[in-house]
């Protein structure tokens, strides 16, 4: 299983500089979509942070926050395609990163239901933001690019808590959410 992930998580991060090495990134909407998850530290903490706490709590979770999310995301990502508005959409944002951080660094234990839709709930917010980024662009080669990118990060959020659940006591995983929901923190003041 940790295989599986650590080489999806490689080859999507080859994909991903391959593509973004041959400036493709600038023009189409694939690579824009690919860049929005790697390019916003918001977006880019809660990604992992997801795969994070998905080893916090193991076993079927390790593939249903991911799914979830990427599903979720998509659905808030059509809703602001046909022009739904949605408030809150930023701070709800910055509060997924200090409230995952949390969840990892207090390594909470969550029935996968519960951490599916607490998930699920973060992940609309992001997928809306990602369709009103979207406006002047393909949005399937969009949506592609994003949930391609998201993939990713969840992946190496799993491996990275593959990891760090191997150290003593878990504190590598721990300190990472503490350090997640910090940086939250300091996102919210700025």
């Amino acid at each position: 299983m940790r295989s599986i992930f650590f080489c999806s998580a490689f080859a999507g991060a080859l994909i991903i500089t391959s593509l973004m090495q041959n400036g493709l990134w600038q023009s189409h909407s694939f690579m824009l979509g690919v860049a929005h998850p790697l390019l916003g530290v918001d977006h880019l903490l809660v990604m992992i942070a997801v795969g994070l706490w998905a080893v916090v709590i193991g076993r079927r979770a390790i593939w249903i926050l991911p799914v979830t999310f990427l599903a979720t995301m998509l659905a808030g990502f059509a809703a602001a395609s046909v022009g739904l508005d949605i408030p809150l959409v930023e701070p709800v944002i910055v509060s997924s990163i200090v409230a995952l951080g949390v969840l990892v660094a207090l390594a909470v234990q969550a029935r996968v239901w519960l951490g599916a839709l607490i998930i699920g709930s973060f992940a609309f917010f992001h997928g809306h933001a990602h369709g009103t980024e979207a406006a002047a662009v393909s949005l399937t080669s969009y949506a592609i690019g994003f949930t391609l990118s998201t993939a990713t990060l969840h992946a190496i959020g799993i491996g990275l808590g593959i990891l760090a659940a191997r150290s003593i006591r878990e504190v590598a995983l721990r300190a990472m959410g503490g350090i997640t929901a910090l940086i939250g923190l300091a996102l919210m003041v700025i």
